[in-house]
């Protein structure tokens, strides 16, 4: 779900603007999963431009307010989404934590850092939402430890149908500020994306896996 059309355009401008939107049609970039793909979303680059990085904030509290309402905590996603989720809660004046992909070899092995307690609300902040799997592992952690998770928010999303398939099996709300589908549309027209570039990226939406085998 796209919280809105006009943030989506924007969001989409300016991380075209600042180059954390990368394409690259003859040397793919490969993912955590394995799959290949000619486009890389880089969103911790946003961190180091103040005006984007405070829309960002400003667009990702209000997506909770009007999506979630009231919560008890926000939690990040380690990595990139610990700087977003802490920029939320310090926005909203709630307690932050976040959750690692795994948990410490040594010291208190914890997986969630922070102080929660069983039965809160937690929205659980991402900064980029691809096939899920990482996304929606940290939302088990939270709610294995007690935590009522009422949804999550993202900057962005690739819109990926496994992705949807997988918040639908986990009955996790997911909420983003701008998707795949928002990024092509301004990038053509914005010329930040050729003919070229255009076409492929098409392609690899309408089936990631197949677009992927083919560069092997």
């Amino acid at each position: 779900m796209i919280f809105n059309t006009d943030t989506a355009e924007r969001i989409a401008e300016n991380l075209l603007q600042i180059k954390a939107i990368k394409l690259n049609n003859s040397n793919p970039f490969t993912w955590a999963s394995g799959l290949k793909s000619p486009i890389y979303c880089d969103n911790r680059i946003a961190l180091s431009y103040p005006k984007i990085r405070t829309f960002i904030r400003q667009q990702l509290v209000k997506s909770i307010a009007e999506n979630f309402g009231d919560v008890d905590v926000i939690a990040g996603v380690a990595t990139a989404g610990i700087p977003q989720g802490m920029l939320v809660a310090q926005e909203m004046g709630l307690p932050f934590i976040y959750v690692r992909a795994s948990a410490k070899s040594h010291g208190m092995t914890n997986k969630i850092e922070g102080v929660l307690h069983s039965g809160q609300s937690v929205l659980v902040v991402e900064d980029l939402v691809s096939t899920g799997k990482s996304s929606l592992a940290a939302v088990d952690a939270l709610e294995a430890a007690g935590a009522k998770v009422k949804g999550m928010v993202s900057i962005f999303t690739y819109g990926l149908p496994i992705a949807e398939e997988n918040f639908k099996k986990a009955k996790c709300k997911l909420v983003s500020l701008s998707d795949y589908e928002h990024l092509i549309k301004t990038g053509v027209s914005g010329d930040s994306i050729s003919a070229k570039d255009h076409d492929s990226l098409l392609e690899w939406s309408a089936d990631p896996k197949a677009w992927s085998d083919k560069q092997s």
